[in-house]
């Protein structure tokens, strides 16, 4: 058995462009799907895929590690830059899809077998249609709690929002009252039985992250999610000794090595390692294991396509510390039409039960993707009053 060809599959969703990467094999019908995709870098990631195809072609897809390998180490620079990772994951996960298809066995009984019965999933506020979620205002408490009210409505006993504001490195109370009030409104909106998380994105300096973090500890939140940048370990550091909330980053990390700095500098309690950028499901699964040892728990970031979100899935089945799987489920109408899926999911409490086809057990209907060809993606910037950048 031996690869053939190696092809990108670009299908517009709004905010982002979806790359599926597909692997095709000399076997007739075998081929296993992937996804890397990476918002504002689609064609760097196309192309870097087709930078590494020359390395695979007429090899045997089922030398995974061999191959990651291979993608990883070879043309000198290692593979942990953003736009490498993510073509390289988009990869892996198509080989390990083969792999389950030749087994007939889903991905996780490859990994050992399930270890639970169902995974968890929250969504984001408007079900990740781009104007709820990420631009609705934190000043705009009574909208959060508007969307929280319909998120639970909707089945889900958790919810992720972005309630905090860009901030200069240092501000004053404003943007501290105006997160706190909309995490209230929301906690007023649905109770103590619904989990809710809040995502920084990155956007305060650790001096503003812990004011946010001190702030919103009261309201007994699942988790506080990237409350500076990831690069800023020690700020990490102090933010998580300083509060209760647990603290969740990771998403922009893209190798084990940054991993184990993360980990060993106690900079958080959660795990957002994101399968498409780390590299795929092989480095995932060496992320979790060193996880495992520090007793962090895994909540893999997953706001992309239904590849990443059937990947996800499937590594959560197999991973004891997984916790809960991101899922966007309503960022744009036709999202089913593009994909068939062999999970089901639960209506009420949105729970996941496992996947029954081989593989990551999912179809890609090409037609349906060719009706949404690429697009720029819609810009998302930031300046503070003053004309400086900002944080997105």
């Amino acid at each position: 058995m031996k690869i053939t060809r190696i092809e990108t599959h670009v299908c517009h969703a709004r905010m982002r462009n979806w790359v599926f990467v597909k692997v095709l094999t000399d076997q007739p019908g075998l081929f296993g799907w992937g996804e890397a995709t990476l918002e504002w870098h689609t064609r760097g990631v196309v192309g870097s895929v087709e930078d590494l195809a020359p390395l695979l072609i007429g090899q045997d897809p089922s030398r995974i590690e061999y191959l990651w390998q291979m993608m990883y180490r070879q043309h000198f620079w290692h593979g942990h830059g953003i736009v490498r990772a993510t073509a390289i994951a988009g990869i892996d996960l198509a080989l390990w899809d083969i792999a389950g298809k030749v087994a007939g066995l889903p991905c996780s009984k490859l990994w050992g077998g399930p270890v639970r019965d169902y995974v968890r999933t929250y969504c984001h506020l408007g079900g990740g249609k781009m104007e709820d979620f990420y631009e609705t205002a934190a000043e705009d408490a009574q909208r959060f709690a508007d969307l929280a009210r319909k998120a639970v409505e909707d089945g889900f006993t958790a919810f992720k929002t972005m309630a905090v504001p860009p901030t200069m490195p240092i501000e004053g109370l404003k943007p501290i009252r105006a997160a706190e009030a909309a995490v209230r409104a929301m906690r007023e909106a649905v109770g103590d039985g619904i989990d809710i998380m809040v995502d920084c994105h990155a956007r305060p300096s650790p001096a503003m992250g812990l004011k946010f973090g001190q702030a919103l500890d009261p309201y007994g939140l699942y988790f506080f999610e990237e409350p500076c940048w990831p690069e800023a370990v020690e700020g990490l550091a102090a933010i998580k000794r300083a509060i209760t909330t647990p603290v969740a980053t990771g998403e922009r990390v893209t190798n084990l090595a940054a991993f184990r700095d993360l980990f060993a500098a106690g900079a958080c309690d959660i795990c957002q390692l994101d399968i498409t950028h780390c590299g795929g499901l092989t480095e995932a699964r060496r992320i979790a294991a060193l996880a495992e040892a520090y007793r962090i728990a895994l909540a893999p970031h997953n706001p992309q396509g239904p590849v990443s979100t059937a990947a996800s899935l499937e590594f959560g089945f197999s991973q004891p510390s997984y916790i809960i799987c991101e899922t966007v489920h309503a960022d744009v109408p036709w999202r089913q039409d593009v994909v068939q899926e062999g999970f089901t999911v639960e209506r009420q409490g949105r729970l996941v039960r496992p996947n029954t086809r081989p593989g990551l057990g999912i179809t890609i209907n090409e037609n349906e993707v060719k009706k949404h060809p690429f697009q720029q993606e819609i810009p998302q910037v930031v300046f503070y009053p003053d004309g400086s950048i900002g944080d997105w």
